[in-house]
């Protein structure tokens, strides 16, 4: 029962205050405690139990990431991450998620900065899911921390021979919090040669989507990209909308597709939204189109879905409860009747390959 308890680690004294006073504005949540450095946090979580922790990255004596691995083996509890908005920050905030953060709220670069009142209710809404949150113990990263790629020769040969082909099949996936594991464990799982392209709509901000991108990429015969407008879609790729602008489908004469990307007004708080990629896949009847909904809070995508089913496509999976993050967007489309299999994340992969069937 509220309040939820709260451990706030920062070795910057204005940024613990800052942090903490937001905190204290909700009557839900309540700062159990203060950490310096990744050493205290490790000691604190086990000595106070806390219902959640803010974390950030980089701090002396230990950081941030090598707290969390501990942390997440030992005594597993939902780490939201403080995350700088630089691309080598984007890249940080990406290893923390594989090592299983929660979720992470990006702060302006320059750690004393006013702006950082802008992030208060985006780090309140994701406090308030993430205390309520059981988390699992993460033993190890679901992909390397190191750089290097798991198959470096599959992906060389793969991308020599690649041959454009007309497209029958487009897989569209929309997610959210728990989005980048969920997205590793379904893309790692998918062959090369794959007869579809995927498009892939994950709720972040500018910079992140592309770290997001190149270790996907990294990690899976697929091509992965952070989508750029007028990209053509060809199969066995996957286009990641880039953060801070949605992403849409449009035709480019017969039997091709092209990428399109607006600055328009955030849909159901999000740019890009999963909704509004759906939404523009409806007209693409000619196409047998398979669209997931993966962990995430709130019900983007829910209702493009729906409209989506509706118009006939062929495959509508919704990511089981069991093995969500956070069971929002899945759950919403659950409730509108709209899903034709609901899945653990371990098998939706299979499920996208009995669809769209044989490698090219």
């Amino acid at each position: 029962m509220p309040p939820y308890d709260v451990l706030v680690v920062d070795d910057s004294v204005f940024m613990r205050k800052i942090i903490s006073d937001f905190i204290g504005e909700d009557p839900e949540l309540r700062v159990v405690g203060t950490a310096r450095n990744g050493r205290e946090a490790i000691e604190m979580v086990k000595k106070l139990n806390p219902n959640a922790v803010t974390m950030d990255i980089e701090m002396p004596e230990m950081n941030g990431l090598d707290a969390l691995r501990t942390i997440m083996r030992e005594h597993p509890v939902p780490v939201i991450m403080l995350s700088s908005l630089t691309q080598a920050g984007a890249m940080e905030t990406i290893r923390a998620l594989d090592l299983g953060a929660f979720d992470f709220v990006g702060k302006p670069s320059g750690s004393i900065s006013l702006d950082l009142y802008k992030v208060k209710q985006n780090l309140l809404e994701k406090l308030r899911v993430a205390v309520r949150t059981k988390v699992k113990g993460v033993h190890a990263p679901i992909r390397p921390v190191s750089s290097q790629t798991v198959k470096p020769a599959v992906k060389t040969e793969k991308r020599s021979v690649a041959q454009p082909a007309p497209l029958e099949h487009l897989v569209a996936i929309g997610t959210s919090t728990g989005g980048p594991r969920a997205l590793h464990q379904v893309l790692s799982q998918i062959p090369d040669g794959f007869r579809a392209p995927v498009l892939i709509v994950q709720h972040m901000p500018p910079n992140f989507t592309k770290s997001l991108a190149q270790r996907l990429d990294s990690d899976s015969y697929l091509r992965v990209v952070e989508a750029e407008p007028g990209m053509v879609l060809e199969s066995a790729t996957a286009y990641v909308a880039p953060g801070g602008y949605h992403m849409m489908v449009a035709r480019n004469g017969a039997n091709s597709y092209k990428i399109h990307l607006s600055k328009e007004d955030p849909r159901n708080g999000h740019r890009p939204s999963v909704d509004v990629l759906f939404e523009s896949l409806l007209p693409l009847k000619e196409l047998k189109r398979h669209i997931v909904i993966m962990t995430g809070m709130g019900s983007d995508g829910a209702k493009g879905m729906l409209a989506l089913k509706q118009s006939g496509a062929i495959t509508t999976i919704a990511e089981a409860e069991q093995t969500c993050v956070v069971y929002g967007m899945p759950r919403a489309a659950v409730e509108l009747g709209c899903v034709t299999d609901v899945l653990p994340l371990q098998q939706i992969a299979a499920r996208l390959m009995q669809a769209v069937g044989g490698q090219s």
